[in-house]
């Protein structure tokens, strides 16, 4: 669930909003969860004009939960929020999850004028925060899907990469992004043209091949994400568009 609301990943202020000038405040996309033939699941990203400790913040929250016979099974509830800045920068980065009997609830806060984040536990309290140096490209796994999204026609042609370095939990991850074409894929919505990317992962952890993803976005100036598929070591795992609410641009489905 975790890795497709990272690739699955405004503001009252012109300024900020300006950076992601494809994106609307109150943009809702909803996608469902198919493990194999089985529905096991939806997940939700929402974005939020707010501030962050006095400055201008573009606030993202992403849900995953199981449902249906899924959730009997492996009950998975997850929580993950970003707030990102007028520089596509983020600022502070929680993921509380529950998955099984595994529970995760970590803050991550960064400072991008010193290239740091500070690490707290917020399960094991008795555990210190640690301060953490890291690279100026950083991104976390919600901020780094709307970054990606705000990048120019040019930087997203076919054979373009894209480099950048993401969070995730409590370890830094180096992902290379490949524009490899384009195809119509179909839809509840009807068909679509779509952006076809592949990220490059670590294989061995979780997916089953370096290059185990594959994304569609839209061939749009909205680049919402229509389908997610991830071979993983234990299945296959995708996550389709089912609901979008407030898009910045018409999404050109075709019946």
């Amino acid at each position: 669930m975790k890795n497709l609301l990272f690739l699955i990943s405004f503001l009252c202020f012109t300024s900020a909003s300006a950076q992601f000038d494809n994106i609307n405040s109150g943009e809702v996309l909803s996608y469902r969860i198919h493990y194999g033939f089985i529905t096991a699941g939806n997940a939700t990203l929402s974005t939020t004009k707010t501030s962050y400790k006095g400055q201008p913040a573009f606030y993202v929250r992403g849900v995953g939960k199981t449902s249906g016979a899924a959730k009997a099974f492996f009950k998975v509830e997850d929580v993950y929020e970003s707030y990102i800045n007028e520089n596509r920068e983020p600022l502070f980065y929680v993921r509380n999850v529950s998955e099984g009997s595994y529970t995760q609830h970590l803050q991550s806060t960064f400072n991008p004028t010193n290239n740091t984040l500070v690490l707290v536990d917020k399960k094991h309290t008795d555990r210190p925060a640690k301060t953490i140096k890291v690279p100026n490209d950083i991104q976390d796994m919600l901020s780094c899907f709307y970054y990606l999204r705000s990048q120019s026609a040019d930087n997203l042609k076919v054979g373009s990469v894209l480099k950048m370095n993401v969070w995730i939990d409590d370890e830094l991850f180096p992902f290379q992004l490949k524009v490899v074409g384009t195809e119509n894929l179909s839809t509840k919505f009807g068909k679509i043209n779509c952006l076809k990317i592949i990220p490059s992962v670590i294989s061995g952890r979780v997916f089953k091949e370096k290059e185990g993803v594959t994304m569609w976005v839209s061939n749009d100036k909205n680049r919402v994400p229509i389908l997610i598929k991830a071979e993983l070591a234990v299945g296959s795992l995708k996550a389709s568009i089912d609901g979008y609410t407030n898009v910045k641009y018409p999404l050109s489905f075709k019946k």
